[in-house]
């Protein structure tokens, strides 16, 4: 396997060196079962290349990268890249409504490519529960050299994966799950998977940049840093207004980045992550070690916020730097998102009950069951029965809930409106693969038409993923401009494993390569699709 890895990267690297292409990255990554300890107990966690949490990916814009996944678990895995916009081929998605998984003791290789694209992300993987046991890393996209960026270069680059955890296995939440239940409490936070004990070594009077991503399983998070000040510069692949804060939330799902200038007396400092909007209060540090330290941690523990106002207002503040230069997720910056006409409003309202003798989450009335062929295989090989295409509708339908494998469609090139309305008393978080979109609104209480009089149509933050608060509603604007089967879903795991989720088929009837990558040759086919050819 190794020197069929040897051949192609030699193989891509000639092409690439022929034709001028991007650079190529190349990464073999084997995935495994080992012990980990991340809250002081053994657990059995998902490794990649030994690592938990996984090893990072570090890429320029435009770079293509190549990722040989050798699968050594004892089930079906797959690997999604949260945030990591996959122009024109949602066959690299990485998750099941797209991609076949990797059996058992095979490999497939990944061919993803960061098209116009610089920022924060992480990968995860999205099945069978796996993400509740590790199997997450960080992705960096940075800029080209010749571009500037909006801020002075730090003096260094940290990660800060964060995230609520369990120490029950994750095979035991997966049946508390199928059984009908729902999970219990987090037992902890981890921060770049710990409970305790990580810690960022800096030099005093320098200032560096902290890329915070919650990849938990439902909670809301909220990061400080006892002392200092975060200055927010960048959400999700978008260039921000440069706001100060003295915390930040950051929602499940979610990805941000900040500087912070190391302006206190030498010491050590107190990271802190706590739960926001929770039942119960749990809370997490980590160390900021100043290098010429001359004392260690003290004092009490910073506090977070702890109004749902707090949070809305700092979501409100949080726009785009229009002077920014460098690539941005599409199509930002080719025209201004205010002046177009909407030519579709989706309303999209969560529910929850119970179907077939088991608890279930679903999509107006809709909770997802899945095909027994990924939808975009049996998309491009016309095989009927799988899934119909409007099988969701657009607005809350107040049906009782039922299950489907629900498809939305929608034309390529479009530019629609999606507006999420929580009735619950809850936090939720929803991402769209494929797509950055402009968050224009959120609000308390029922959204209605005049809503739109309070949007931000000037210079609202571009990203994948939002929260909507309790009682609440979320309005979003996107440019149709990817084709492919994209995956909308919550963010909060559990429900998502049950049924919180439904494809958006944006679709062109030209059926171009300029429009849409043909399918993979190294493409897996499984379900209704194996056997099949793959074009010449």
């Amino acid at each position: 396997m190794k020197s069929a890895l040897f051949c192609l990267s030699v193989f891509v690297y000639v092409i690439a060196t022929v034709n001028g292409e991007n650079p190529y990255r190349f990464f073999d990554w084997k995935v495994t079962y080992g012990d980990i300890y991340p809250l002081g107990v053994k657990q059995q966690g998902i490794l990649i290349n030994g690592q938990f949490p996984g090893p990072e990916i570090y890429s320029v814009t435009n770079d293509n990268i190549i990722i040989n996944v050798h699968n050594h678990l004892s089930d079906p895995f797959l690997i999604s890249w949260n945030g990591v916009q996959q122009r024109r081929n949602s066959y690299q998605d990485g998750v099941y409504g797209t991609t076949c998984p990797i059996p058992p003791g095979k490999n497939f290789t990944y061919t993803l490519q960061m098209k116009d694209q610089i920022g924060s992300f992480y990968y995860f993987p999205s099945l069978a529960f796996h993400k509740a046991a590790g199997g997450f890393g960080a992705i960096k996209i940075l800029s080209r050299p010749l571009i500037p960026v909006p801020f002075p270069q730090p003096a260094g680059d940290f990660t800060v994966l964060i995230g609520d955890w369990y120490k029950i296995n994750h095979h035991k939440l997966k049946a508390i799950l199928d059984n009908g239940h729902r999970l219990p409490f987090p037992d902890g936070i981890l921060i770049n998977g710990r409970g305790s004990g990580a810690s960022f070594t800096v030099d005093q009077g320098k200032t560096y940049r902290f890329r915070i991503s919650n990849v938990g399983l439902q909670n809301s998070l909220n990061f400080r840093i006892q002392g200092h000040k975060l200055k927010l510069v960048e959400v999700e692949g978008t260039h921000t207004v440069q706001t100060t804060y003295s915390s930040l939330d950051v929602h499940v799902g979610q990805s941000y980045s900040v500087l912070v200038t190391m302006d206190q007396p030498a010491r050590d400092f107190y990271f802190a992550v706590s739960t926001r909007f929770s039942s119960k209060l749990l809370t997490s540090t980590a160390t900021l070690h100043y290098r010429n330290s001359a004392g260690k941690l003290s004092g009490p523990i910073p506090g977070g916020p702890t109004t749902i106002d707090w949070s809305l207002n700092q979501a409100r503040s949080i726009r785009t730097n229009l002077t920014a230069s460098g690539p941005r997720p599409n199509p930002q910056g080719s025209y201004h998102y205010g002046m177009i006409n909407i030519s579709r409003t989706i309303r999209l309202a969560s529910s929850h009950g119970q179907v077939e003798g088991k608890q279930r989450y679903a999509v107006n009335s809709v909770s997802f069951k899945p095909a027994d062929t990924p939808l975009k295989l049996a998309d491009y090989f016309k095989i009927g029965g799988v899934f119909r295409v409007g099988s969701i509708p657009d607005s809350p339908t107040g049906r009782k809930m039922y299950l489907d494998t629900s498809v939305m469609g929608a034309d390529f090139r479009a530019f629609i409106e999606i507006v999420f309305e929580n009735r619950e008393n809850i936090v939720q978080s929803w991402h769209l693969d494929g797509y950055n979109f402009w968050v224009v609104g959120m609000d308390g209480g029922s959204w209605k038409p005049a809503s739109r009089n309070q949007y931000n149509l000037r210079d609202a933050v571009s990203r994948s993923t939002t929260q909507v608060y309790p009682k609440s509603w979320t309005a979003i604007y996107i440019a149709l401009d990817n084709v492919g089967m994209w995956n909308v879903r919550t963010e909060y795991w559990a429900r998502q494993y049950l049924g919180q989720q439904f494809y958006l088929r944006v679709y062109s009837p030209v059926e171009s390569t300029r429009d849409e990558y043909p399918i993979p040759k190294n493409a897996l086919l499984c379900g209704r699709a194996r056997g099949r050819t793959t074009r010449p």
